[in-house]
Parts: C-alpha cells; structure tokens; sequence
C-alpha cells in the first residue's frame, strides 16, 4: 500500500498557446493533499468543482498543469497508467460487454506482467505456494490458452500462471458474494451487481491504490445504503489507500476516515466528517456538509455577548445573549453585522419572546420520527397580526423537529435556538467567526 500526495498541483486547459502554471480559470488550483497509507479519504463537493479530475490525474487519464504527485515513493506525473499501480473504479462501471464477469474480473490480471499474490494475502493473510516454472515458451503458452479457452473444460490448455489467477478470481468473488454470477454478462446483471463486479475487478490486482469516481449513482437509495457499507467494511479488510469521489455529502460523512470539500478548484477544508459539521471553516462548508443545510440570518454584534436584528428590519426585536465562550471571538465585531448559522436540528419549539424567531410555514414534511418544517422568517411585531405575512424579511428557514406536534402550513410558529450550537460567519470573507 502506499500513501497518495498533491503538492502545489494546477490543471487547466491552455488556450493560445499559455504554458503558464497557474494560468487564468484553472480548473484546480494549489491543491497540497497527503493521503496516508491505508487511509479512506472522500473528496466532495458541488458538481463542476475538479473532484473527477483530480481523480483522472492520479489515475493517468488527464495531465497535470504544474505541481507534482506522489503514490508512495515515486512520482507519478510522467507515468503512463499501466504503470501506477492504481485500479479505478468509474460512475459507469465501464466492464467489458462482451465477456463473462469472470473474464471481467480476470482481465487486468492476465495482462499483467506477474499476477503474483498480493491479492490471497491481502484477503487471507495467505501467501500462495506451490508454484511451478512453465515449461513451453510464454508465447506459445499465450496462444493455447486463449486459442482453447472457448472448449468444454476437460479440452482447455491451462497454466500455473492461469490457475493462479482462476484463485484470485475465485476469492475475489466469494468476498463480494458473486460467485453465483461469474459466468453472466454485464447486460444480464442489475445495477448493484455491475457494482460489485466493478470493485471486485479493482480488488483483483490489489494495487497501491483504490480511486472510486461515485461508483454508487445509479443505485437506488436502499441498495446505496447497503452498498456503502460493503465498500467500507472491505476497504478496512484490505487496508488499501482509497480515494473516494462524490457530491452526496451524506456519502462522504458514512464513508470517510477523512474529507476534503472543494469548491471552484480549491480544497476549502480537510477534515474529520464530525470536524466538518461541527466546526465548518467557513460558510461553503457549513451550507454544503448537512442535511438540509445549515439556515443562515442577518444580525448584528452588541459587544460583549449580545446579537440582535434579522437584516435591520424597522420594528424587529430580536435580541439574543450569547454564551460566554464567544466573547473574546467577537470583540473586534461590536456594531458589525454578522451571518448567524443555526442547523436545522438545532431548533425547539418556543414561545413569542425577544430571543426566540418565528416563521411562516410554508410547506412541511412528516416522516414518521421527525418533521421538516419550511418556512420564512417575520418579524416579531408582524406576529401580532398573523394576516400581515407579506412583508416578511424573505429569508428561508427550516426546521427539523420531533413529530409530537401537528403543524399547519401558514401557521406561525416560535423558534428557540439552542445557544451552544450557533455558528457566525464574517459577510465579507464568509469565515467562520465561531
């Protein structure tokens, strides 16, 4: 196994001749990333954000503008992809229409210059024994392999090298639990079948690294839920380095021993999935890590622990003290607006009071446990009048709440927001304040 890792690496696609590093509209840019050995890593982010293509580099498929990457202890960039020890496992499985799901899993090891057995070790523990020196000529050894390999079993001619690889499928298959499916074309199977096929031909070379482009897409949500789990539990059996990609955050939180969120070409945090919701870096991260996203409200700093104002709105009395941990946070914001997050789960029912919020619903969705509640922030004195509901400060919230309670689109309901779970985040920078 090997660790993976990025150093000060550019892509872009020239345009006039521009050999520049870091020219204009890069596609990714200054990305430093040290993967450990081993590790399960998850790079995340909105659609367009370089997370593919920074996976193609590694893997060989694109090439890389300035920087250099490592996979152990070589350096990569030059090599052709045959020659990286990586397996890549594609959004669209990409097995070959043509050949059995045994001729799938065993293709990258038939080309191989020695299939070897890092594959028995790693599943097993075991290392293969009992080999015997081939006594015809490579060649001619090639040729009676594939020239009988379409006869009934007894006519075959078949290698040492061919029964090891046979093993290796064989064990591959009984870990994914396809054996059953071994003699099935890719259009005889269903989606999480070609899923596993798919991995199964990674597993089957055992490289230094596992690179995964949202294998899990064209899955249905129940079969993505069972399969991401599989994914995990065998990349801790086999101990290989894994790069994962995927803009499903939920994904990355169940998946990632560490993830890395990018936004236009730039890693925006590196972190653990619990670091990530819990101290976002900013308010990308904050809005993109969690379902449904972080909710985010105008106000204003009073030095030393108190917010109040949803946008400045004339009329509007909500005022909040804060915890005494924010104070040495917050000196040099006294009189500054600020952008207050609160999580959707980190909302209660409350009564009318200056430190509580209340919305307009306008839609809800009851599933069973807990209710999504969707709605707009009003001000406190429109409340009193529940008719006058059109001037609200037009700024979306929702509210994820225990299900005890029946709410009514168009009614007005009472927020608490729990006090050691707000975030406020700088408007200008989009920091994280605290």
């Amino acid at each position: 196994m090997a660790q993976v890792v990025f150093e000060n690496v550019y892509k872009s696609y020239q345009k006039n001749g521009n050999s520049d590093s870091e020219p204009g509209g890069a596609v990714l840019r200054a990305i430093n990333l040290r993967i450990h050995d081993g590790e399960f890593m998850v790079l995340v982010g909105p659609s367009g954000c370089g997370k593919s293509t920074l996976l193609r580099m590694i893997a060989g498929l694109e090439d890389i503008t300035g920087g250099t990457i490592s996979v152990g202890d070589r350096v990569v960039n030059t090599l052709p992809p045959k020659d990286r020890d990586i397996a890549m496992v594609f959004q669209s499985y990409a097995l070959y229409p043509h050949m059995t799901v045994y001729d799938n899993l065993a293709f990258g090891l038939r080309r191989a210059a020695n299939p070897g057995d890092r594959t028995t070790q790693a599943i097993t523990g075991q290392s293969a024994k009992g080999k015997s020196k081939p006594t015809l000529h490579p060649a001619i050894e090639t040729f009676l392999v594939e020239f009988s390999r379409k006869l009934p079993k007894g006519w075959q001619y078949v290698t040492d090298r061919e029964r090891e690889i046979d093993r290796q499928v064989r064990l591959v298959a009984q870990s994914l639990q396809i054996e059953g499916l071994l003699t099935r074309f890719p259009k005889q199977l269903s989606g999480g079948q070609m899923q596993r096929v798919a991995l199964g031909r990674a597993m089957a070379r055992n490289p230094q690294v596992f690179l995964m482009d949202e294998p899990l897409s064209n899955l249905d949500a129940k079969l993505r839920a069972e399969t991401r789990s599989e994914i995990v539990q065998l990349q801790r059996k086999l101990g290989t380095t894994t790069l994962y990609v995927t803009h499903d955050q939920t994904e990355a939180m169940t998946m990632g021993d560490r993830i890395a969120v990018l936004n236009n070409g730039q890693i925006q945090q590196l972190a653990t999935p619990l670091e990530l919701y819990n101290r976002p870096i900013n308010r990308f991260v904050a809005e993109f890590i969690g379902s449904p996203p972080m909710n985010f409200i105008p106000v204003q700093v009073k030095t030393p622990l108190l917010i109040q104002g949803l946008g400045n709105e004339p009329g509007n009395e909500f005022r909040m003290t804060l915890m005494e941990k924010y104070e040495p946070l917050l000196a040099g914001y006294d009189g500054q607006d600020v952008h207050l997050g609160v999580r959707p789960e980190h909302f209660s029912y409350g009564v009318p009071a200056p430190k509580n919020i209340s919305i307009h619903v306008e839609m809800t969705e009851a599933l069973g446990s807990e209710t999504y509640i969707y709605g707009r922030l009003i001000n406190s004195s429109e409340t009193i009048n529940s008719t006058n509901i059109n001037s609200n400060t037009n700024i979306p919230i929702v509210a994820r709440m225990s299900a005890d309670r029946d709410i009514r689109v168009g009614e007005i309901v009472w927020l608490s927001i729990a006090p050691d779970k707000l975030h406020l985040f700088d408007p200008g920078t989009g920091l994280a304040i605290c």
